[in-house]
């Protein structure tokens, strides 16, 4: 009888997502590979599949997270659905705190898995949910399990063990650049730290809002918001700052190109792609697209030439 190997449950499919090799900037820089990792594969469909489990089996081997504990954290949207997911398939309870503006697709599937969901005002943005969960969790400590996915070393470290080897192993170490967005840091820095100590001519680029008030879900403007306890500046070769509406196009163009329906962030990571293209000529260069836009079609991104900002929006009722 021959016996068919399959991980248990649907924790066993996250990560070891795909490669994928990223044409749209061929014909203008041919001697240029461009690949991303395909992170919507996770089985949450987002990046954030991979540090959501770190950091809850860190806190089962810790201890500090048992059955009669909730499991709770802010979110802009993609960690919350991850946790939820994890949750449901460890059997936890699950409490998020999200800001009132995330996407309607965000918080329907953070619901369908199970999750409640605590709003925090939508204009004060992820800040304003950090602020709410640190409050939640100091009234009532004995009831809670809070990862802290901005302070929490198992972040990174998901990426670390996790992205940054199979991206070495999918290039066979033929990466000469690496480029990523940050909002909790911890992709980039567990990343880039593998990355560099693998090879440390990789040059390596963290991708920031060119401003506080912006329309890329998922990122943060650091200057101006709560700074992760887990970013460290020092991976970084540089930093570059990307306006909403070139992100928002080239989310479009490679939708309509490829056949890659991506997330805003993606649409940053392809703008700074772009910029270093016109300045290396040649070279491999890896990014990573977060989430697909499936989960932003009720934005706008997809329906209009300039959808409507996060920040713009009227503040849910509820």
């Amino acid at each position: 009888m021959v016996r068919i190997s399959v991980p248990e449950g649907i924790i066993g499919q996250i990560g070891h997502t795909p490669l994928l090799r990223v044409r749209m900037f061929e014909r203008e820089f041919p001697r240029l590979e461009v690949y991303a990792k395909a992170e919507w594969f996770n089985p949450g469909g987002s990046v954030k599949d991979r540090p959501a489990l770190s950091m809850i089996e860190d806190g089962e081997r810790r201890g500090a997270l048992t059955k009669n504990r909730v499991i709770i954290d802010s979110t802009s949207g993609n960690t919350g659905i991850a946790y939820a997911l994890v949750g449901a398939a460890k059997g936890y309870r699950v409490k998020l705190v999200m800001p009132g503006n995330v996407s309607a697709e965000r918080k329907a599937l953070v619901k369908a898995f199970g999750a409640e969901i605590v709003y925090s005002d939508a204009g004060e943005g992820s800040d304003g949910a950090i602020r709410m969960v640190r409050e939640l969790v100091a009234h009532d400590p004995g009831t809670y399990f809070y990862p802290d996915q901005y302070s929490n070393p198992a972040n990174p470290r998901a990426h670390y063990e996790g992205t940054a080897v199979e991206i070495l192993e999918q290039t066979g170490g033929r990466i000469t650049h690496f480029i990523a967005g940050l909002g909790t840091t911890g992709t980039f820095v567990g990343t880039a730290r593998r990355l560099k100590e693998h090879d440390p001519s990789i040059h390596t680029i963290a991708l920031e809002p060119d401003d506080a008030f912006h329309g890329l879900e998922g990122l943060k403007h650091l200057p101006t918001a709560i700074v992760p306890r887990i970013w460290d500046e020092a991976l970084a070769d540089e930093i570059w700052y990307c306006q909403t509406e070139p992100a928002y196009d080239l989310a479009r163009a490679i939708a309509r190109s490829e056949g890659l329906l991506v997330g805003h962030s993606s649409g940053a990571a392809l703008w700074a792609v772009r910029r270093l293209a016109g300045t290396i000529k040649e070279g491999v260069v890896v990014t990573v697209f977060p989430d697909s836009g499936d989960r932003y079609l009720s934005t706008g991104l997809y329906g209009s030439p300039h959808p409507t900002l996060p920040h713009e929006r009227g503040r849910e009722v509820r």
